[in-house]
């Protein structure tokens, strides 16, 4: 007997009709131009790889994340993508040619084993752009700045900016002497700003005084720009590194603040996304209405080293999906294009359909026997016979 409920898809995976499934190709080409108009040269890394090589690196952090399966070639454990970046940095590694900067872009689908609380999908479509080789702020600020790009030809509007720097966490767990289970207990309680934990976990760790201070600074420092002030002040103890941490995080939000001066810039030091391969200033795109980022990125140095060839690395992520989904669409015009053709067999005819698909029209042929109408078929115009041409005319309702 057959099951009644075969139509039905895994849950988490979804299709998308034709309205939506031209909407989402048409900002893929967009962003994808896009890229190539800033540098960035587009790479298609596999969807299916050897899981050693797929969870190399920062890949470990996605093995919860990973389907994995056996290949009947070879035997041996195989992994579908998750995440696209360690792939990324795998290609860098392998193909660079010396110091030189390299900026790579990729979209494609990844496939999640657990939804998130927010998106029900399991398939997003990852976008994103990354620039290798390169340490300063300059190549931090080129990626902001396109992250901002993309969001806006998707048409995403009232973007809110976060911004922090894991290379201040980092230092400050450093001087704690924190590892293991007590470095993620850590950095569990700083992520949910739980003050009256924080406060137990210093005392039941033996911190240094002044190291659980500036712990307890980490939550409090968030705010705009003017954080930053207060945190050279509070973080001042933890030594050069933090303060040169902090002041590269200035220098960002104040160019950010000139170059976007109606964008919200919000600092947040215990903002540590992506802390366990993030190593310097993160940040994440959010918009009114939606509970988590819709983008985020950040600098993760050294991402090749697994691959052979550690490099100064940056780049940003984001769901296409979603961004079809909160971006202002424009108006879906297809079916105003769309002409029915009859089948006819007419060389005049033929040649006239031809230059109509070349000037974007749609042209829908007759098909021998069909009984639905050129209405029914979702056409608005319809070619005519005019002496030895044909005609476009504009079918009547």
């Amino acid at each position: 007997m057959l099951s009644e409920d075969r139509w039905l898809l895994p849950e988490g995976v979804e299709e998308l009709l034709p309205a939506e499934a031209r909407h989402l190709e048409n900002l893929r080409r967009v962003v994808l131009d896009l890229f190539e108009s800033w540098g960035y040269q587009q790479v298609i890394p596999p969807f299916i790889e050897y899981i050693e090589s797929l969870l190399t690196g920062t890949g470990h952090d996605l093995d919860l994340q990973t389907f994995k399966l056996i290949d009947q070639i070879s035997g041996r454990l195989l992994g579908v993508r998750a995440d696209m970046t360690p792939q990324v940095a795998r290609i860098d590694a392998r193909h660079s040619v010396g110091d030189r900067p390299s900026r790579l872009c990729y979209l494609g689908t990844v496939l999640h084993t657990q939804s998130d609380h927010l998106e029900k999908s399991r398939s997003p479509m990852q976008m994103g752009a990354e620039l290798y080789g390169h340490a300063g702020i300059a190549s931090d600020l080129e990626i902001i700045r396109l992250m901002l790009a993309v969001l806006d030809a998707a048409g995403v509007d009232g973007i809110h900016l976060d911004l922090g720097h894991v290379g201040i966490y980092r230092t400050l767990i450093g001087q704690a002497g924190l590892s293991g289970p007590d470095e993620t207990e850590l950095f569990d309680i700083l992520q949910r700003k739980a003050h009256p934990e924080l406060k137990g976990f210093l005392a039941s760790t033996g911190i240094a005084k002044h190291t659980g201070e500036m712990l307890n600074a980490v939550i409090d420092l968030h705010g705009g720009i003017e954080v930053l002030s207060a945190a050279r002040t509070r973080l001042a103890p933890a030594g050069d590194a933090v303060l040169n941490d902090l002041s590269d995080l200035q220098a960002i939000a104040e160019r950010l603040h000139d170059e976007y001066p109606h964008l919200p810039i919000h600092i947040d030091l215990a903002e540590l996304r992506g802390y366990h391969y993030k190593t310097g200033v993160v940040f994440s795109a959010f918009v009114p209405g939606y509970g988590r980022e819709i983008a985020r990125g950040g600098r993760y140095d050294e991402i090749g080293k697994v691959f052979g060839k550690a490099r100064p690395a940056t780049g940003f992520s984001a769901d296409l999906k979603l961004l079809a989904r909160l971006g202002e669409q424009e108006e879906d015009d297809f079916e105003q294009r769309t002409v029915f053709a009859p089948d006819h067999g007419d060389p005049a005819l033929a040649s006239k359909i031809d230059r109509l698909r070349l000037e974007g029209w749609v042209v829908i042929r007759e098909l021998a026997g069909q009984r639905a109408s050129a209405r029914e078929i979702g056409c608005r115009h319809e070619l005519r016979p005019a002496g030895d041409t044909w005609e476009l005319a504009e079918l009547n309702d």
